[in-house]
């Protein structure tokens, strides 16, 4: 029923706007995407892989208190949230390996991994409003970004280049205790630019134990000191913590969904132990550019990162203190871009390493205060791998072949516990596209895929010689879009063959351990678009109205999965919804007024590898308005109001799958609302 009435309101929505009248304006729908993420600044009509690309305009539509609405509009992508600051993300993928935080997937900012050696990333370090785009480049691609099965997200940390100077200030407040400020500046002499970003951000949450604070300070600089010569800073330091509530049974999730985890008589509860994470971390790097002549590019980044962790949880309380360094550099060398060739092409060449040393003590847990050490270990991780790729354009054909050569380990100190050297790991990409009209493209991509364990997971107690995650993607995709801009279509469907399948478990004392579950026979169809049901114009009541559509379609299914007695070969693999639907309206109105709704349908999904239990699907229906203030001043002032869950459904965004004694489920928050101005100075 509800469904029904959704479809209802924006079918009338729709039908009111395609009746309104307005002086059509095209300039609005033509500007070009680019991709920047295989160093090509390529249009994104001729890329020949799977690629999403959310703008600042993207991001702003969904003015929330984190990224995870806007992510969740991308096909393939699911990120989830337990409570304020505990986010989990996964491309094309599942979330066995992630209690929490971000594995097999890797994260860049500009030339700079925010995942370390390991590749475990800390996403929720960064705050939300530093972030001005996201490229999400989907299936694995260790030819040129390191060890990963699920993807790569590229986020957009330096500030927009449009303005020379401006200094703005965004507000935020919302249900249950949300607030979020911050201050951004950014000033440009000549050949020097400056950007200094302060943010804060708090929340009470939904359930008991979910307090969450974060205090985030960047800087970015660029200095061109000669042409073609330029020297980039980034750094930022985020001090993060957030409360742990913990998974409910079902019976105590419909009692009191707002209750953390209670204690048993063997076991304490949440609050008891004051479960939660502290996380303190400090990373920076340095990018030189060279742009030798016209053929010839040269970069060169090196980089560090040092995070001091603290996660008291129930039956223990974990401290660790992580530091990473690093390098990455290529050399790109291309025909002359200034002749017009028969054949456009680019080789590049390059490295990267990282060594990530994590030295962690766990300690008993007495009320949230550390007792007797249990146990101790400092473990370095080093990964590196040697990289190439060369793309060709000739006429609709675009070419790309890749390949890297993958070195990983782990050397143990103080520990009895082997070092684990893996084996050197080839891992290709072929690419090619062909544009059958201006329009319309068509592509095939085949990859490898490979993911080592984390240091969490292979040094976990019962965690016993853990093997990479590795496979193969075939994939074909067709891109289309009309030539006025106004309607646009990305199509994909996939089969990733992985093998060695890492499975997150939990034994009888609640502590987590890992182990390889076999294979995993991913199939999937993502389809992503958008029509402009009245293009934007200067006159009508409705001035604009762009209709979206997202559909994920994941068949995900274990295959050769055997523990102890138990065969899950065939059953559907835990944690992935088979269907995700978004669907959107967004509408131009006078006055600089803007209204944008969204509906996501969301089917039922496995909680264990049995596929015995299943949370059942839902439906969430949000809504924004924004309006820029009519005010006759030099600084222009916006203000926004929004709405989420307003259905008021009752699920779980981030079940913990596999748990002991049927914890599976952490309540979301019922229907909540969030307001804030942006103003820029």
């Amino acid at each position: 029923m509800r469904k029904q009435q959704t479809g209802l309101m924006i079918g009338a929505w729709m039908m009111t706007a395609v009746a309104a009248s307005a002086q059509q304006d095209t300039s609005q729908l033509l500007k070009e995407v680019v991709v920047q993420s295989y160093y090509s600044r390529a249009s994104l009509q001729r890329v020949p892989t799977a690629v999403s690309i959310l703008k600042a305009a993207d991001l702003q539509l969904h003015q929330g208190p984190s990224l995870l609405p806007a992510l969740n509009t991308v096909t393939g992508v699911r990120m989830e949230e337990r409570s304020p600051g505990s986010y989990r993300l996964s491309i094309r993928g599942s979330l066995l390996r992630s209690p929490f935080g971000i594995r097999n997937v890797r994260i860049y900012a500009d030339d700079i991994p925010l995942t370390d050696a390991s590749g475990n990333t800390y996403l929720n370090l960064v705050d939300q409003d530093a972030v001005n785009g996201v490229e999400i480049l989907k299936g694995p691609d260790d030819s040129m970004f390191g060890a990963n099965s699920g993807g790569i997200v590229r986020l957009s940390l330096a500030p927009l280049p449009a303005d020379t100077h401006h200094l703005q200030l965004n507000l935020q407040g919302g249900s249950y205790g949300l607030f979020h400020g911050s201050i951004g500046y950014q000033q440009q002499w000549k050949n020097y630019q400056l950007q200094v970003f302060q943010g804060y951000q708090r929340a009470d949450g939904y359930r008991q134990n979910t307090n969450m604070k974060r205090s985030y300070t960047q800087t970015t600089q660029r200095w061109e000191y000669k042409p073609g010569y330029a020297l980039k800073l980034l750094a930022f330091y985020s001090d993060l913590s957030y409360l742990t509530p913990g998974g409910l049974t079902q019976a105590q999730a419909q009692a009191d969904p707002r209750q953390a985890r209670p204690g048993t008589p063997a076991i304490p509860g949440a609050l008891t132990q004051k479960a939660g994470i502290y996380n303190k971390t400090f990373q920076g790097g340095l990018v030189h550019e060279a742009q030798f002549n016209p053929r010839l590019k040269h970069v060169l980044a090196v980089f560090g990162q040092t995070t001091h962790f603290e996660n008291p949880f129930i039956t223990k309380y974990e401290v660790r203190d992580e530091n990473t360094v690093g390098l990455r550099t290529y050399l790109q060398w291309e025909n002359d871009p200034r002749r017009n060739s028969a054949i456009q092409w680019k080789w590049l060449n390059g490295l990267e390493w990282q060594q990530t040393t994590t030295d962690a003590i766990e300690y008993g847990n007495k009320k949230g205060v550390r007792d007797t050490i249990q146990r101790a270990y400092k473990v370095a991780a080093d990964q590196h791998f040697f990289f190439t790729r060369f793309q060709a354009m000739a006429g609709g054909f675009t070419f790309e072949a890749a390949t890297s050569v993958n070195y990983f380990s782990y050397k143990y100190r103080n520990s009895l516990q082997p070092d684990n050297k893996f084996n050197v790991q080839l891992m290709p990409r072929v690419s090619v596209s062909y544009l059958f009209t201006p329009e319309l493209t068509g592509r095939l991509t085949v990859s490898r895929g490979y993911s080592p364990p984390t240091t969490e997971e292979i040094s976990a107690v019962a965690s016993r010689n853990l093997e990479p995650e590795n496979g193969w993607n075939y994939e074909a995709g067709l891109r289309a879009n009309t030539n006025n801009g106004r309607a646009g279509l990305d199509l994909a469907v996939f089969y990733y063959r992985m093998h060695q399948a890492i499975v997150r478990r939990v034994d009888a004392g609640g502590n987590d351990y890992y182990v390889n579950a076999g294979g995993v026979k991913q199939k999937g169809i993502e389809a992503q678009g958008y029509f402009w049901l009245l293009r934007p114009g200067t006159h009508g009541l409705i001035r604009g109205l762009k209709w979206m559509e997202s559909y994920t379609y994941s068949d995900f299914l274990f295959d050769d999965y055997i523990m102890g007695q138990k065969d899950y070969s065939g059953n559907r693999v835990t944690g992935v919804p088979k269907t995700i639907l978004v669907s959107s309206l967004h509408g131009l109105l006078p006055a600089k007024l803007s209204l944008y709704v969204q509906h996501t349908y969301t089917s039922r999904l496995p909680l264990e590898d049995g596929n015995t239990v299943f949370a059942g699907s839902y439906h969430l229906l949000q809504a924004n308005i924004q309006w820029q203030l009519p005010l006759n001043m030099r600084f222009p002032v916006s203000v926004y109001a929004g709405a989420y869950n307003l259905l008021n459904a009752s699920y779980s965004l981030g079940n913990d799958l596999n748990a002991v004694g049927n914890r599976f489920y952490n309540p979301a928050p019922g229907r909540n609302y969030v307001g804030g101005l942006t103003m820029r100075l």
